[in-house]
């Protein structure tokens, strides 16, 4: 047993369990792998550096890994390897602080801050664990990380075998090459930061438990799109068997592609959002000793796109070379050839004025989007099918989830002091 559960910083509500299965560093994992199959015979089989066994189970959201033994940290053979030197290294030293960490998972669960998995881009539990070991206390994290900058630093050990460019470094105390913080975005770090700031100065309970989002109504979606006076385009496909940690990069990947794709062609994109709705897993707890797998498979992805305007007039202004230039403006007016008026000068510079291939984003998106690089698991579910919807044909999309995740979109609130 690893993870939180072994060291008593199991927050209340959280039912995830961790079992490692180890193996000597000669042998195969698939012996560990066929135990776990064993032990769980209705579980479902995820992937991140290899394979392991996820299920739920009496109550409990289950992985079993598979991992080496190996006797120092150094010499893993896998990331998950480590992870018996962490419990071992925290459980040793929390003892006492044990109420500090579970403080602090509440508070930065309350953030939106808590979880290294990379739709989050936050703190993992073992993270908060060494901030409590570093700073003594719950109250010292928070005063302490509310003065944090980019760069920031903390190696328990002073043992770093490494330069790190991530915006928090905090030293693995079982590894010198390894950053535990490197997960962290910028933006987490200091929303958090920002959000002990505010603690401190007005201590509330709902720092810790804020109010749940409410999902929106057609009325509330529609007073929204409306009020704004911008666009929205959504786009939405099928997604596929892939754990988070794979998947999200990838979205985030076509999320800046499309809006590259926008921008290039004159449309000014506002804010964007990606999400994951609907996913099922292949078993549901429903009930002691009982599970059902009737799952409704994978789920949709959703990206979102805010636009200022989402149709732009034929005509399009675009400026080239110096007139000094000579050779580099004849090319320039050469390649130009649905010229509505120009060539000119201006400023020193060939202007000419030329009419737009596209002047609605929706149909850009449509024309472009299987020429995107998308990452190599989404290109083939976009070509599979895709649906794009515009303003107010998202009141269309009934599912909580997304209602919910417009609802934050629309808020877009943190606390910041």
């Amino acid at each position: 047993m690893v993870g939180s559960a072994a060291r008593n910083t199991w927050l209340a509500g959280d039912h995830d369990l961790d079992v490692f299965i180890g193996v000597p560093d000669v042998a195969s994992l698939e012996d560990a792998l066929a135990l776990a199959r064993e032990v769980v015979p209705r579980h479902e089989e995820r992937y991140a550096e290899h394979a392991y066994v996820h299920a739920f189970f009496e109550g409990f959201e289950l992985d079993i890994v598979p991992c080496y033994l190996v006797e120092d940290a150094s010499c893993i053979l896998s990331a998950v390897d480590r992870t018996p030197f962490h419990c071992r290294y925290v459980s040793s030293r929390i003892g006492g602080l044990e109420g500090d960490v579970l403080l602090l998972k509440q508070f930065m669960k309350g953030a939106g801050v808590y979880g290294s998995e990379l739709r989050v881009g936050g703190f993992s539990g073992y993270l908060s664990e060494l901030l409590v070991i570093r700073y003594g206390s719950f109250l010292e994290v928070l005063k302490n990380a509310s003065l944090w900058r980019p760069g920031e630093t903390i190696d328990l050990k002073k043992h770093s075998a490494r330069t790190h460019e991530d915006p928090l470094v905090v030293v693995d105390p079982v590894d010198p090459k390894r950053n535990v913080a490197a997960a962290l975005t910028l933006d987490r770090m200091f929303q958090f930061a920002a959000v002990a700031r505010c603690f401190l100065k007005r201590p509330d309970i709902e720092f810790f438990f804020p109010s749940s989002i409410t999902p929106l109504t057609d009325e509330e979606l529609l007073g929204s799109i409306e009020c704004r006076g911008s666009s929205l385009i959504l786009v939405e496909f099928s997604a596929p068997p892939l754990v988070e940690d794979v998947l999200f990069p990838q979205m985030r990947k076509a999320e800046q592609s499309i809006r590259s794709l926008l921008e290039r062609n004159g449309f000014s994109v506002l804010r964007s959002d990606v999400d994951w709705h609907g996913r099922a897993s292949l078993m549901r707890y429903i009930g002691p000793g009982l599970e059902d797998d009737s799952g409704v498979g994978e789920g949709i992805l959703r990206m979102l796109f805010e636009l200022e305007v989402a149709t732009l007039p034929r005509v399009a202004k675009r400026a080239g070379p110096p007139l000094w230039e000579g050779d580099h403006v004849e090319r320039f007016v050469s390649h130009h050839s649905e010229i509505l008026s120009g060539p000119y000068v201006e400023e020193g510079r060939v202007v000419v004025e030329v009419e737009r291939k596209y002047t609605v984003a929706s149909e850009l998106i449509q024309s472009q989007i299987s020429n995107l690089a998308l990452g190599k698991h989404l290109n083939p579910q976009i070509k599979a099918g895709y649906k794009i919807r515009v303003d107010q044909e998202l009141l269309g999309i009934k599912d909580r989830e997304f209602r919910e995740f417009m609802a934050r979109y629309f808020s877009a609130w943190q606390n910041v002091c």
